[in-house]
Formats: structure tokens, C-alpha cells, sequence
């Protein structure tokens, strides 16, 4: 028998409203819970979760007792403490198959690495339900185990907003997705990005650490909480490659992926993003906004009428094979060439 009042049993849903799409499970065991396979424990116990996904979590190394990754046949003893990784199920039915041409820089039978434009939104959603890059993967991937009914995130276990540009790795298992999901959870998935913020950061590397959340005022954009008091943990390293002045490119890496993370801790720290309408960069932030230099940095914002924000490199552990693998995505045009232009102002 299952006990109901499971002492300790929570969703963390670490990735639901940020960039890291899967769900985290922590239950602790009932004292009088009698011994009981794993695998069929948690089927049980998992709304909505079959005992396939269950044993294919198991497999991927998602599932620990106690801090131990467990096989199948453990059988789950009282006071255990069990946590799950899984992909966020689908939450909608309403995809609808589209041929587009995808920029795939790899794929096996297991994943493909596809880098993303500028402009795609990811996933469907309000406003958005046709032409996102869940579309064209719906239309890539007929055969896709998670898309085959339709559902609205095919392969996904993370995201990018719909004005970066970069590079995505996209499950095409079940097994693969909880894999790549397990290695997000604990962060050891390689992600850096480059980005042109104005001003100059301190240092020439800092980490930058504040929990993120909606903000109170505006539920559109993400606020930064240095104490705690709302949002999620988040973690970003960033490192100035380049610097022109008013401008400067760095390299960020990300230790957490919360939504709008880079943005929104970037405006936190006084340097947000260059040509980012949402969170203040749009406008002269550094320099007088008057003659030539206005003009000069109009232009580059017509250049580039994005965040200058690119998902530059990634890096991950293949789930079959083991080996570990490493992508890098050129700079779009339009951030390429906003940087030229702000080289030769630089030496002019």
C-alpha cells in the first residue's frame, strides 16, 4: 500500500518559468511505508507520469535515493529521500507541423543542436501559436516519441528568448530529454554567452548573484532581489573580452537559467544590455546623447533593434555515448556588425 501523507513531497518545477525546461520531484517516504520497487513507487506516486518514463528517468541517472543514483529494482525503504529529474510535460495541444528551414549544426539519433535566429520564438503560446521553432521541430521531427500527438514542446528541455540568437540542444528521446534534463538540474551543462552591455562592469571578471523574479511593478519583465525575499536563485559569471568605451562585450556563463537572466542581472548591476528596449538599453546610457554620437549610436541601434545577446557555445554530456560535446555558434550578422562599428568608432 501507498501512504497518502508522504511526510515531505514537493514540485519544484525548477525550470517552469525560466530557460531550463523540467521539473524537479523531492518526496520523502512515509515511516510505514512497506517495501516497494522503485519504479513502480513512483508511478504511483507521479500524477501523469507513466511507468516507462519512470524507469527511463532511472536509466538516465535522474532518480536518486539519498544522494545515490538507484536502478529499477531498489526498493524503496521508510524515511528514504527520493528526488526526480524529469522534461515539464507538455502543456497544450495545439502545435501544428511546420516546414521552415532550421540551421542544424548537428544531429544523431538521439539530439539534434539547432542555432536559433533572432525573431523565432521558441515554443507556442499566447499570440505565437503557429510559426515557432516548436513548429518547425513538429514538422523535422514527425517521429519524435514526446511530438507525435502534437504537444507543444517537442524535444525542448530549455529556451531562449525570441530576440537572442544562438544555439539549443533538443532531445529527440524520452531517454535523451530526461538525460540532457538531469545534466541542466545540476548544472553541468557548458553554456556561455556573449553580450554587449553599456559601461564597463568592475573588474574584468565578476559573478553576479540575486534571486530573480517577476517583477511587483511589471509582470512582463524580470526583477533582481538581492536578499531573497522573492524570485529564484541565480547565478551569472561574466568576463570583458572587449571593450569600446561606452560599450563593452563580455562572455557570461550562466550557473542557473532563469528567465531573462543575463537582462535582467546585467540592469541590476547599472550595465544593461545594448539595443534592449525591455530592460532600459534602448536609449544613450553612457556618453552625451547629442550630435555625431547620437547619431552614430542611432544608427547602430537601427543596426541591431534587438538585445545584443547571442547563446554563443554549449556543451554537454552525450546521454548514449557518454562522450562529452562541445558547439559554438558564429555571431549573426547584425551582432557582428553592430561590434565592427563600435571597433571603428573605438579607434577613431
Amino acid at each position: 500500500m501507498i501512504p497518502t501523507d508522504l511526510a515531505d513531497d514537493e514540485l519544484d518545477a525548477d525550470g517552469a518559468e525560466g530557460d531550463e525546461l523540467y521539473e524537479h520531484h523531492r518526496i520523502v517516504v512515509d515511516r510505514g511505508q512497506e517495501l516497494l520497487r522503485i519504479d513502480k513507487f513512483l508511478h504511483n506516486r507521479l500524477r501523469n507520469t507513466s511507468r516507462n518514463k519512470v524507469q527511463e528517468a532511472i536509466r538516465a541517472s535522474a532518480v536518486e535515493v539519498n544522494g545515490t543514483p538507484v536502478k529499477p529494482n531498489y526498493r524503496v525503504k521508510p524515511n528514504d529521500t527520493i528526488t526526480v529529474t524529469l522534461p515539464e510535460p507538455p502543456r497544450d495541444d495545439r502545435v501544428v507541423p511546420e516546414e521552415m528551414a532550421l540551421d542544424i549544426c548537428y544531429e544523431d539519433p538521439e539530439l539534434l543542436i539547432v542555432n536559433k535566429p533572432a525573431g523565432l520564438v521558441v515554443h507556442p503560446a499566447y499570440g505565437h501559436w503557429q510559426g515557432t521553432l516548436v513548429n518547425g521541430l513538429a514538422f523535422h521531427l514527425a517521429n519524435l516519441p514526446t511530438g507525435r500527438n502534437g504537444e507543444i514542446r517537442p524535444g525542448l528541455v530549455h529556451r531562449i528568448d525570441k530576440d537572442t540568437s544562438g544555439l539549443l540542444v533538443i532531445g529527440k528521446t524520452e531517454f535523451a530529454m530526461t538525460h540532457l534534463s538531469n545534466q541542466f538540474f545540476h548544472h553541468t551543462i557548458q553554456r556561455s554567452y556573449l553580450a554587449l552591455v553599456w559601461g564597463t562592469p568592475p573588474g574584468s571578471t565578476g559573478t553576479i548573484r540575486g534571486h530573480i523574479g517577476r517583477s511587483l511593478r511589471d509582470r512582463k519583465v524580470q526583477a533582481v532581489y538581492p536578499n531573497g525575499e522573492q524570485g529564484k536563485p541565480a547565478v551569472t559569471h561574466y568576463e570583458v573580452l572587449e571593450s569600446f568605451g561606452p560599450v563593452t562585450l563580455l562572455r557570461c556563463v550562466l550557473e542557473t537559467g532563469r528567465t531573462h537572466q543575463i537582462r535582467a542581472h546585467m540592469q541590476y548591476l547599472g550595465h544593461p544590455l545594448f539595443s534592449d528596449a525591455t530592460y532600459g538599453g534602448d536609449r544613450i546610457r553612457v556618453g552625451q546623447n547629442t550630435g555625431a554620437y547620437r547619431d552614430f549610436v542611432e544608427s547602430a541601434f537601427q543596426l541591431m533593434p534587438r538585445q545584443a545577446l547571442h547563446a554563443r557555445s554549449l556543451g554537454f554530456v552525450h546521454p548514449t555515448s557518454g562522450e562529452q560535446l562541445f558547439f559554438e555558434a558564429e555571431l549573426p550578422e547584425d551582432f557582428a556588425g553592430v561590434l565592427e562599428k563600435w571597433r571603428a568608432w573605438a579607434a577613431a
